[in-house]
């Protein structure tokens, strides 16, 4: 009977040097995100502080500490534009507002202008605009209407409809084409000659010039060049973000605020100048 034959498995060991490497590499990259960690945390450390009620008298359950971390950075951004003057803008999104409540965002800085949604393509007009056109004119906060526009839309029905349901004031800031979305059917140029037919036609009419509203890689890849001659409200809410351009006229930098008088987060902005500058551009 033939003897069975056993093998024996072997292992190749690592060699010292490398696994001391594997080792480094990991210390190195934990180490990296624990300081990453503390260093988001001092860099923040103004927000937290305000909404972790360290430097207030506010109690906070849990339900509002994890609704109000999201506007830490809001606070970095507003603690690095002292001077400027800050807003906010609504529509029927927002729900109705109570306007005699809207004054002071998070309890210390007060907001002084609105962008109010009036018309959005070339049928729709905002179910809360006249009650918030109203409202903000009655409470003396500096106003402004916008147009959400619709790139597969006529573009002069669109302004028809925006000058029909807008009628501005002195005192009352230029009128704003909102334009986020690019067209589906039609090419590149065809928006841009859309949008410029609405800006014409709108300017004619309140014998101002408009403001564009886009988000900032909308602005920088389509609209920078060929609209430099207009003034632009630009949205970012990145984290890293944290002071206005100096080309931005007006900065949307978050979504997400918290603003007395109004239940649904709102979008908080601030525009690049003090107040005197603000009341400079309005209609006269």
């Amino acid at each position: 009977m033939a003897r069975k034959t056993t093998y024996r498995k072997t292992y190749a060991r690592k060699p010292a040097g490398r696994s001391f490497l594997s080792k480094l590499i990991r210390f190195v990259v934990y180490s990296f995100l624990i300081v990453l960690f503390i260093g988001a945390i001092y860099h923040y450390r103004a927000g937290l502080a305000y909404y972790l009620g360290f430097k207030s008298d506010k109690t906070l359950d849990e339900n509002e500490v994890d609704k109000h971390l999201s506007d830490v950075r809001n606070i970095r951004v507003l603690e690095n534009h002292k001077g400027k003057v800050v807003g906010f803008d609504v529509s029927e999104f927002q729900g109705k507002v109570d306007w005699e409540e809207v004054e002071i965002l998070d309890e210390k800085y007060p907001v002084q202008f609105v962008f109010i949604r009036a018309t959005a393509g070339n049928d729709y007009v905002d179910r809360q605009f006249k009650r918030n056109w109203e409202g903000a004119k009655e409470n003396k906060i500096m106003r402004g209407a916008y147009h959400y526009y619709r790139p597969n839309e006529n573009s002069i029905e669109q302004a028809n409809l925006f000058i029909k349901t807008v009628k501005l004031q002195k005192g009352d800031l230029p009128p704003v084409l909102d334009i986020e979305k690019l067209p589906k059917n039609q090419p590149l140029d065809s928006l841009k000659k859309g949008l410029k037919r609405w800006l014409t036609k709108v300017e004619k009419h309140y014998q101002v010039r408009p403001i564009i509203y886009s988000g900032e890689r909308y602005y920088s890849d389509f609209l920078k060049e060929e609209f430099s001659e207009y003034l632009f409200w630009i949205a970012n809410y990145n984290f890293y973000r944290e002071k206005i351009e100096d080309d931005w006229l007006f900065w949307q930098f978050t979504e997400k605020a918290s603003l007395p008088g109004i239940k649904h987060r709102v979008d908080v902005n601030i525009y690049n100048g003090d107040l005197e500058q603000l009341q400079f551009i309005t209609v006269e």
